[in-house]
């Protein structure tokens, strides 16, 4: 069937999307704390009810981070066609912190030239704004289509995705008997295909010391003195090891395609004195301190060697130094994953980009995880993959924006995709 009718469609609304994405800019759902949940949520509620969608709004309680003052609200949208399968498009509607360096008004939604500029322009209200868009020109153009389609606006996954996709996932509202095929819009680029990302371990090591007399530090044993230590031995031992580690994923930037360790924060001694403060700090030896490790690996490498290189450095260091002691705790892991190129929804979109596009799509994985590893894991369902407009360098940056012309190719790339699936 020819699909001209479904990107006339997508076509005439050009300026929707551009609204669109305007009015979910201006929603500060700010993560931390959690903020205009269900304001985000009402609103895409109330577009998708108007045009027949069965909705749901869905209050993750007691997922991390969910309260009375900061709820932990999702949406998720249905609409039934004929018998036949259900493709899902998942976008979280969380935005990160501000941070400084703005030029312009990070939730003003502000259209200069191509590109529409604010906190989660590019990640990824472009790429949620786009999917809707996406769907409703499906739906006018092929009203009596066979299967079903589903639009979710969930929470948290700056944060884990716990209060979000995670929270939906262990209700089965990600099982393969629901759903078939996910696209989470991402900002991976319009013409590449994001089929997975590696796996990351979190985890807090402490090292435990004796306070005493800051003039007298021979009377004590510095929690510090041994966290150096410990971070001496990962950078003459660990690093050189992680370096040797390579993945055959096609992970980019090319420098995450090998294992990577980030040292995230370090804390040791006393407590920092609150902002304003003149006061001077006590004279005390630190009787503890705490760095948390960010490690990312690779599908070829199994997680618990992934922890043993860890506790390796912790017992050749406890071998040297007198006194040494340790506690170490995981925070979180997820296991990589990668999408076949020959699952069913990789090479719909592959066609549609290259029919939108007129070039071949690439495929990538993130050096990061996003909320494929719920639908992956807990929902068991691997026929999944991250496509969306936007540069996902720009992420999290000052003056963050996404490009109309970039949101309307990825709409009619998800459009064809619908016509395929859902013919």
């Amino acid at each position: 069937m020819n699909d001209a009718d479904i990107l006339a469609q997508v076509m005439a609304r050009r300026q929707d999307l551009i609204g669109l994405t305007q009015d979910l800019i201006r929603i500060p759902t700010l993560n931390p704390p959690g903020r205009n949940y269900r304001a985000i949520c009402d609103y895409l509620a109330a577009r998708l009810m108007a045009q027949g969608w069965a909705v749901e709004l869905l209050r993750a309680t007691g997922s991390p981070g969910d309260s009375d003052a900061f709820p932990r609200w999702n949406m998720v949208a249905r609409y039934e066609g004929g018998p036949g399968p259900c493709v899902h498009f998942n976008s979280h509607h969380d935005v990160v912190e501000v941070g400084h360096g703005w030029t312009r008004d990070p939730f003003g939604g502000e259209l200069d030239g191509d590109r529409i500029y604010g906190r989660g322009a590019c990640d990824m209200k472009g790429g949620l704004a786009a999917s809707v868009i996406a769907a409703e020109a499906f739906l006018a153009a092929r009203p009596g289509f066979r299967g079903a389609i589903e639009i979710s606006a969930t929470a948290d996954e700056e944060t884990g995705g716990y209060g979000g996709v995670a929270w939906l996932a262990e209700r089965g509202y990600f099982s393969p008997a629901k759903v078939q095929h996910v696209i989470i819009p991402e900002p991976l680029h319009k013409d590449r295909i994001c089929l997975g990302h590696r796996g990351v371990w979190w985890a807090e090591v402490e090292t435990h010391g004796r306070i005493a007399h800051g003039s007298m530090p021979f009377l004590g044993d510095s929690a510090i003195r041994h966290m150096g230590a410990v971070l001496e031995e990962i950078e003459d031992r660990l690093y050189p090891l992680l370096a040797t580690k390579r993945t055959e994923m096609p992970v980019v930037p090319e420098g995450a395609r090998q294992s990577t360790l980030n040292i995230n924060s370090i804390h040791g001694g006393e407590a920092e004195p609150a902002p304003g403060s003149t006061a001077l700090p006590a004279p005390c030896v630190a009787d503890r301190c705490r760095i948390v490790i960010d490690r990312r690996f690779l599908i070829e490498e199994d997680l618990a060697q992934v922890k043993a290189e860890v506790s390796d450095v912790l017992e050749r260091v406890k071998s040297r130094r007198p006194g040494f002691s340790y506690d170490i705790r995981t925070l979180f892991e997820v296991q990589p994953t990668m999408a076949s190129r020959e699952a069913p929804v990789v090479k719909s979109t592959a066609a549609a980009i290259e029919a939108v596009l007129g070039r071949m799509a690439d495929y990538v994985v993130s050096p990061g995880t996003y909320d494929q590893k719920h639908i992956d894991r807990i929902g068991r369902l691997s026929n999944c993959i991250a496509y969306g407009p936007g540069l996902l360098h720009l992420a999290h940056q000052p003056d963050e924006w996404v490009g109309v012309q970039d949101m309307m190719d990825s709409a009619k790339v998800m459009a064809l995709v619908l016509a395929d699936l859902l013919q």
